[in-house]
């Protein structure tokens, strides 16, 4: 690389502060719910719009047949493709487009993009459309300062990380979108989540005479009781050495995501019936020490005991979704260059960490084959799926500045 720009590249994209504030507004108002799926076409395309102006190559990807994909909400994804003068690596900033629900609690528009007190606020504004639109200046400035930069610059936005990236990651990266040879954070990989449906059986009967029925309610309580006693002290006492944070998240956890027992109720009009059903959701999120098996044998044998202690107890278990923990080295080249780049534009060494959650490195390491993947951007990780959520607009200004300066000095390393 001829001379050191990078207070030029800064400048720059200080100089874009308004329009990445205004790209992330237009990114938010976007309402990419998931489940089931909204405004993924419009959104991508939006992006795909963007780039194309810049010069770059847009492919627009249907993952068709993939969970949730139907006509009325297709499994949109956009990639944008921008080689330079010179061979050299490919740099890919991949974001995801979709949001979890909007919950209530919500004192502002989920989907307003209301900028107030330095931040924008809305459904997707931390996790993680805030990340994209600063990428995408990230990229536009590097470009502008960099006329004859090497290599290949890609971006894309991806559907369904919220749900398991099926549709979206992992679709990409069978295909071979995402495989060889094609703040102050740096987050080198995740924990492991095992998702499970378990069902408690009954008995039918008129609910004036539950003597006659058997309350598969009652069995379910039985479950959550067992958890209380003897899981969730189990899981408590265990501890990672893996850099998760925040630090509750370093042992393991199991959170109930939903129960629902009975015949559906017609507001005012309950049925009088002995429910015969009972299911539970559970959220299994496991340490890099920990198996899949293991977990899975810890929750089953909890059951089978139930059976032993408890009459009439029957149940049935169904696995909805399983990923084991990853993390990447953080003496690679992507963790070094952005750690270097966090230095320079913060003044302070980074900490490397792990998520507690799980996001999309998952595919692009075991099934994409690309190791060297980390996960860096601006939002606040405890703001992530909270009423109010919010983006802080200078960590995207420097986020932006460091995603930038990263890729010039990966693409250059290599040139």
């Amino acid at each position: 690389m001829s001379g050191d720009n990078t207070e030029t590249l800064f400048r720059a994209i200080d100089e874009r502060r308004d329009e990445l504030v205004e790209l992330t507004r237009a990114l938010i108002r976007f309402p990419t719910v998931n489940p089931p799926g909204e405004a993924y076409r419009p959104c991508a395309e939006f992006i795909g719009e963007r780039m194309r102006t810049r010069g770059f190559t847009v492919d627009y990807v249907h993952a068709a047949g993939t969970p949730g994909d139907s006509g009325h909400y297709p499994r949109i994804n956009v990639i944008a493709r921008r080689s330079g003068e010179t061979p050299g690596p490919c740099v890919h900033f991949n974001s995801h487009i979709d949001v979890v629900q909007t919950g209530r609690g919500w004192t502002l528009d989920p989907f307003g993009a209301v900028v107030k007190d330095g931040r924008v606020y809305g459904r997707g504004a931390c996790d993680m459309k805030g990340g994209l639109a600063a990428s995408i200046i990230a990229v536009e400035a590097l470009l502008d300062c960099n006329a004859k930069l090497p290599g290949t610059l890609e971006i894309s936005g991806t559907v369904d990380e919220e749900s398991g990236g099926y549709g979206g990651v992992h679709y990409l990266a069978e295909r071979g979108w995402l495989s060889p040879p094609r703040v102050d954070r740096v987050c080198i990989g995740h924990r492991g989540v095992w998702w499970a449906e378990i069902e408690t059986h009954g008995r039918m009967a008129h609910g004036s005479m539950p003597f006659l029925g058997d309350c598969a309610v009652r069995h379910m309580h039985a479950v959550v009781d067992r958890f209380e006693r003897d899981l969730y002290p189990k899981l408590a006492a265990r501890r990672t050495d893996m850099p998760v944070v925040p630090s509750g998240a370093r042992h393991s956890t199991l959170n109930i995501n939903s129960i629902h027992g009975g015949p559906a109720e017609t507001p005012g009009c309950p049925t009088p019936v002995v429910p015969d059903s009972c299911r539970m959701v559970i959220d299994r999120r496991l340490l890099i020490e920990e198996s899949i098996d293991g977990v899975k044998a810890e929750v089953r044998d909890l059951l089978e005991q139930l059976v032993k202690d408890r009459a009439g107890f029957r149940y049935s278990i169904r696995d909805i979704f399983e990923v084991r923990p990853t993390m990447a080295d953080r003496n690679g080249p992507v963790a070094r260059s952005t750690a270097a780049a966090i230095r320079r534009v913060i003044g302070r060494d980074p900490e490397f960490i792990c998520s507690p959650g799980t996001y999309d490195q998952k595919h692009i390491d075991r099934v994409g084959k690309l190791r060297d993947c980390i996960a860096y951007g601006p939002g606040i990780l405890d703001l992530a799926h909270q009423p109010d959520e919010y983006v802080v607009i200078d960590d995207m200004v420097n986020s932006a500045k460091v995603m930038a300066l990263a890729a010039r000095s990966l693409l250059y390393r290599a040139a």
